[in-house]
Parts: C-alpha cells; structure tokens; sequence
C-alpha cells in the first residue's frame, strides 16, 4: 500500500517537473535556443550567392565573411 503510494507520489513529481520544464523552455527560452554561436537565427531562410544565384544558407555566408571554412 505505502509503495502504491509512493510511486504515484513520484509519477505526479515528475509529470510536474516535465510539464513545468517543458513550459519554462516554450514560454522563456534561453538565448542559446534562438540563434547559433555566430548570432545566426536558426530558422532563417536561405539568401541568394551574388554571383552564381544559387541559395546557400545564412549560416555558410556568416561563416564566410568571417574568414571560416
């Protein structure tokens, strides 16, 4: 009875905790989730190459212009 208990006293625990985390990271999400280490936005489109006209990614053109390969 007492072990009854005590596992639904831990379900209900750690149902709270990942919907309370889970809301946290919605609602307040760190600056790390939002944009990569060079401040490029995660969910941003592709942008065109000046001379060839192909889309490359944001990331690539960041990368780049700062004298990374």
């Amino acid at each position: 009875m007492l072990q009854r208990l005590l596992m639904r006293l831990f379900v209900a625990i750690a149902a709270v905790v990942s919907i309370g985390g889970f809301l946290w990271m919605t609602f307040a999400p760190p600056p790390g989730l939002k944009a990569s280490r060079d401040g490029v936005p995660y969910f941003s489109p592709p942008v065109l190459h000046p001379v060839s006209g192909e889309a490359i990614p944001l990331e690539k053109l960041v990368r780049h212009y700062k004298g990374e390969k």
